[in-house]
């Protein structure tokens, strides 16, 4: 899979290189970033092949910064250390995607010298709230190790890392995840192809997490079960979540934002229908309607996580206010100005 000209593909020419930006010179420490994403339509669907809209959020971001140690006597190794409030406590299965990942990189990059690598992850990005916190860690590692041994990383091969580390961490993962948290405007992703979408309305996002800790994995395995039991319900569900999505892309580009909003909600009620809202999350999406929003859904794997309000720019701080008064633990304002595009 290779970006070109915005796209993600896996039949296109040699792609950019992401990575240094001065030639080759290897430094002392290498950092590397990456930020937040979220799920305007089409999450769980796009794990069957179906689009997803998956949205930039630079204002949440992840630092890594990696540098080698001598460390007598021990084989080569990683370690890692995260810092920030929301980074303290990381599980198993993200600490070994990473590592694995690590090994990955070097086997690529031949870098294979004996030293030890220690790597410190800062990030501000909410762990287990849908917004692409794993993945952007992964981005960020990957551009570290990068920029610390002066080496340039394609497109492609900073992808398949990210996925290494996703792929232990959350089964199968559609790749969405690895592709926005290096985006810096909307995308339309399906079945390894990644597309710059134009954007023409001038709303902006609410995003309110709820403060539960979602699982993606739990919440996919949900969904499979369930489809696996009801004949016809897989068809139904991926044959809607395309024809919303794609009328979402529409009404991006055209500058439709009372359109785009009734499309999220209806998005939020087959999420709901399938099982993956919680009480807190219907009294979040139903506060920012009851306020004026143009519409406003769960956002990522759900069973927990953040809801995502469309709203216009009059009305955010009532938006904002009524979200923190239905369980909203902290919030985030997305502007669709930012992503703006000129004919």
């Amino acid at each position: 899979m290779e970006f070109r000209q915005g796209v993600l593909s896996t039949s296109t020419p040699p792609a950019p290189v992401v990575g240094t930006a001065e030639g080759s010179r290897a430094r002392s420490v290498g950092t590397g970033r990456a930020h937040a994403k979220s799920i305007l339509l089409g999450e769980h669907a796009v794990v069957y092949g179906a689009p997803a809209l998956a949205l930039p959020v630079p204002q949440l971001s992840i630092t890594a910064n990696a540098g080698f140690s001598v460390r007598g006597g021990e084989p080569a190794g990683v370690s890692f250390t995260m810092t920030g409030s929301a980074w303290k406590k990381v599980g198993t299965q993200a600490s070994e995607g990473l590592r694995r990942m690590t090994a990955d990189f070097r086997a690529a990059m031949g870098v294979d010298d004996g030293r030890h690598l220690d790597v410190i992850i800062d990030g501000s990005i909410p762990l287990g709230r849908g917004l692409g916190s794993s993945a952007a860690c992964a981005r960020a590692v990957v551009l570290a190790l990068a920029d610390l041994c002066g080496t340039e990383v394609s497109q492609r091969t900073a992808f398949d890392l990210v996925q290494t580390a996703e792929n232990v961490m959350h089964g199968k993962a559609s790749g969405v995840d690895a592709v926005t948290v290096g985006a810096s405007a909307p995308l339309l992703f399906q079945a390894g192809e990644a597309r710059t979408l134009s954007v023409g309305c001038d709303a902006l996002f609410v995003i309110a997490d709820s403060g539960a800790v979602g699982s993606t994995k739990e919440a996919v395995d949900k969904l499979r079960e369930r489809f696996r039991q009801n004949a016809g319900t897989q068809e139904k569900f991926l044959r809607r979540a395309t024809e919303l999505t794609h009328e979402a892309v529409g009404a991006l580009a055209a500058g439709r934002p009372e359109e785009l909003g009734t499309l999220l909600t209806e998005y939020h009620g087959l999420l709901r229908e399938a099982g993956l809202s919680t009480d807190r999350i219907e009294a979040m999406v139903s506060a920012a309607l009851a306020t004026g929003s143009l519409g406003a859904k769960i956002t990522g794997g759900g069973l927990g996580g953040c809801v995502l309000a469309l709203t216009q720019p009059e009305q955010a701080r009532e938006v904002t206010r009524r979200l923190h008064e239905a369980g909203a633990v902290q919030t985030w304002i997305v502007p669709l100005r930012r992503f703006v595009t000129h004919g």
